[in-house]
C-alpha cells in the first residue's frame, strides 16, 4: 500500500457530486465507507482491466458495506456508461471530471514517460489488452487523458482510511486488500 498522502479535507469531498444520484461523496462517506476509484482513460487496457477487476469483486465489496464510486474524465455520461455496461458494472455511481480537478486534489497527476511507457507497461499492456481481452483504443478527449495516472482511496467518517496511488500505469491493485479497515 502507498503511504497515505495529505489530501483535501472532507469539506472538499462535499463538492464532488455523483452525477447519477445527486449525493455528495462527503454525505455518502459519512454513512458508509467509500471506495473512490480514479480511473485512467477509457482507451487504456489497464483502465478496462480495473473495471473488470471491480466487477468481479463488486458483490464482495458491497457486502462489506462499501459504496463504490468511479471517477473518470469522459465529458459525456454516456461514454462512461458504455464501458461500465460492457463490463457489467452498471448501474454504478460515477463522477465525470474532464477538467481533472478531483484528480489533482487527490494528488494524482500526469505520468512520466517511464511510468507510462516503460518495459513493464508494454509487457503488462500485452497481457491486459490481448491475453485478458480488454483491448486498447486510440487517445481522444471523449475517453479522457491518456497521460493521467490513477489512484484508489477508501474514505469513511471524514477520513482517508487507505489509499493506493499508482506508481506505474500497469500497477494492479488488490481491491479487497485496500478495503481492509
Amino acid at each position: 500500500m502507498s503511504e497515505i498522502p495529505t489530501l483535501p479535507p472532507p469539506t472538499f469531498w462535499g463538492e464532488m457530486v455523483t452525477l447519477n444520484s445527486g449525493e455528495t461523496v462527503a454525505q455518502i462517506a459519512d454513512e458508509q465507507p467509500v471506495l473512490l476509484v480514479f480511473l485512467r482513460f477509457f482507451g487504456c487496457s489497464f483502465c478496462r482491466e480495473a473495471i473488470s477487476d471491480i466487477t468481479r469483486r463488486r458483490k464482495k465489496l458491497e457486502a462489506r458495506g462499501l459504496r463504490i464510486i468511479l471517477v473518470h474524465m469522459a465529458p459525456r455520461q454516456e461514454t462512461a456508461e458504455k464501458f461500465f455496461k460492457k463490463y457489467k458494472l452498471f448501474p454504478i455511481d460515477h463522477i465525470s471530471d474532464p477538467e481533472k480537478r478531483f484528480y489533482r486534489a487527490f494528488g494524482l497527476g500526469r505520468g512520466t514517460p517511464q511510468q507510462l511507457f516503460g518495459l513493464m507497461n508494454w509487457i503488462r499492456g500485452f497481457q491486459a489488452a490481448v491475453i485478458e481481452g480488454h483491448g486498447a483504443s486510440y487517445q481522444n478527449e471523449e475517453l479522457g487523458d491518456g497521460f493521467q495516472m490513477p489512484g484508489v482511496f477508501v474514505l469513511y467518517k471524514g477520513e482517508i482510511r487507505n489509499s493506493f496511488i499508482h506508481r506505474y500505469a500497469h500497477d494492479r491493485l488488490d481491491y479487497e486488500e485496500i478495503c481492509q479497515l
